[in-house]
């Protein structure tokens, strides 16, 4: 627990100048970010992440998470996806200049596993553009779920809420990390009353239930990925807490259903 506080405390450090600067440092900074989680999902495969499909891979994830038309004003609104989907098609085109080892079965992986990573990492920066607190108030839901869910579980955890994928998770751990949730995001939102709109106070903590409940989700199947490949953590890059993607496979989760509120 104190390796876990000190390399955590380290990594909010390193992470809060780009956070609090935003803009194309911070979407850089998270771009470097996203190549990292594809990196470690092609090593839980025993894949090797520089090499070509490696490099593809990860510059997908890179390219959907860093807004291109807003530096490349030639480029169309979207652009990512576009730059993303060439990405895919030479991805793809491996399966054709080396139809015999490499099939649309060995092409699927890395692709998902960008376009997963992607995913989520982009809406981390569109809530850094839609404004600082966009971004504080989903990082607050995520610690307090993850908080609430440990406490209450640890204390009074004892229906498994889905012991094959993570035996240590409880039914009343879920419940309390959703409550702490909702409680934390109530003063968050009672203090910054713009960060809700363009929804009422009421609607948004119903949203909040939502938001806490694809974290946990989000958190699960990372649980599942890494259960299936049989490895502890997905990386070892911040000591205590495994890597990129054990400490954002909430997030993933979360930013896109805010997204898709209209937060931001």
């Amino acid at each position: 627990m104190k390796q876990r506080v000190i390399w955590g405390a380290i990594a909010l450090l390193i992470m809060l100048p780009f956070l609090l600067h935003g803009g194309l440092l911070f979407q850089v900074f998270v771009g470097f970010l996203a190549m990292i989680g594809v990196a470690e999902m092609l090593r839980m495969k025993h894949l090797e992440f520089f090499s070509i499909e490696g490099v593809l891979s990860m510059l997908g994830a890179f390219v959907l998470t860093v807004p291109l038309d807003n530096y490349f004003t030639s480029l169309p609104i979207d652009s990512n996806f576009a730059v993303y989907g060439l990405l895919v098609f030479l991805l793809l085109a491996g399966t054709v200049i080396n139809c015999d080892d490499y099939s649309f079965d060995d092409v699927s992986y890395p692709i998902v596993a960008s376009l997963y990573v992607g995913i989520g990492f982009q809406n981390l920066v569109n809530a850094r553009m839609g404004g600082l607190d966009k971004v504080l108030f989903a990082l607050f839901i995520v610690w307090a779920t993850d908080i609430g869910a440990y406490m209450i579980g640890r204390r009074f955890g004892q229906r498994k809420l889905m012991p094959k994928v993570s035996p240590n998770k409880t039914i009343e751990g879920s419940l309390g990390g959703i409550a702490c949730a909702v409680v934390v995001s109530l003063i968050f939102m009672l203090i910054d009353k713009a960060v809700y709109a363009p929804h009422n106070l009421f609607a948004m903590l119903i949203y909040v239930i939502l938001f806490s409940i694809f974290g946990q989700f989000g958190d699960l199947v990372e649980s599942a990925i890494k259960r299936h490949f049989g490895v502890k953590d997905s990386g070892k890059l911040i000591p205590g807490h495994g890597g990129i993607l054990d400490r954002f496979d909430s997030m993933i989760f979360v930013f896109p259903i805010m997204h898709l509120f209209g937060l931001f």
